[in-house]
């Protein structure tokens, strides 16, 4: 018999050690991932039952490296966080090209290599949660941050394809669609400290609070906070053409 574990990549801050905190208190068995060793240790000593593999994602070969650790240990994947994920802000011909693919390989490419190593899994043992951090940006497009934009709208849209895919399977699969959150996204995308990220962004702890609540319940989407909900149903209500020009006139 193998341990079950709740995985969650990208804990080392903001959401994903939020969500290592909480799950934790629910008596889970964790295993965190992320880039800095030093961060993923001293979350390991604030939790007591979990346990840090650092490693990058977003290298080629990093999934089986990770799912060769889990298994040496003798552990399989009962929940999965695919959290790992970062944004860039500036318009597309000007950002690094390199750095914009690294956020593709990271953003999609781990998260669904990850997810396909897992599943067959919880298939087999009829049971199983499958939590991807999208974002409010995944309902428009997004001037000035067209990559990021467009790798949420994969991740909401592969969510929501799994959910129906896995429907009375016994594997819950939830897509977490947050807006501005006040973690270190912002500082690494490249946002100002006054612009609209700043001022919208909500606590990390209640988005994660969401997000567990609506995978407990096998809701496909959940979206923390009323003006979240608002602006992700805006195409309900206005033209794309109209939803772009909002977006590219907002000040990240």
């Amino acid at each position: 018999m193998t341990q079950k574990i709740t995985l969650i990549t990208g804990a080392s801050a903001g959401i994903g050690a939020e969500f290592a905190r909480q799950l934790a208190k629910r008596g889970e068995r964790l295993v965190l991932v992320a880039r800095r060793k030093d961060r993923l240790a001293a979350l390991v000593g604030e939790l007591g039952n979990a346990r840090a593999v650092a490693l990058d994602l977003g290298e080629t070969g990093a999934t089986e490296r990770l799912l060769a650790d889990i298994e040496a240990a003798g552990e399989h994947v009962d929940t999965l966080v695919n959290n790992a994920g970062f944004g860039l802000a500036g318009k597309f011909a000007a950002l690094e090209g390199p750095r914009q693919r690294a956020m593709i390989d990271l953003n999609i490419g781990a998260l669904t290599e990850l997810t396909h190593a897992v599943l067959p899994g919880m298939i087999e043992r009829k049971r199983g949660g499958i939590l991807n951090v999208a974002s409010t940006a995944a309902f428009q497009p997004g001037p000035g941050m067209a990559v990021y934009f467009a790798t949420k709208a994969y991740v909401l849209s592969f969510t929501e394809a799994l959910h129906e895919e896995l429907r009375g399977s016994g594997i819950r699969v939830t897509a977490l669609c947050p807006g501005p959150t006040a973690t270190e996204f912002g500082s690494v995308a490249g946002f100002g400290k006054d612009g609209a990220f700043a001022k919208y962004s909500v606590d990390a702890a209640s988005v994660v609070a969401a997000g567990l609540t609506a995978l407990d319940k096998g809701q496909a989407i959940a979206i923390p906070g009323l003006l979240n909900k608002f602006s992700a149903q805006g195409h309900r209500f206005m033209p794309r053409s109209t939803l772009r020009r909002i977006a590219g006139a907002l000040k990240f």
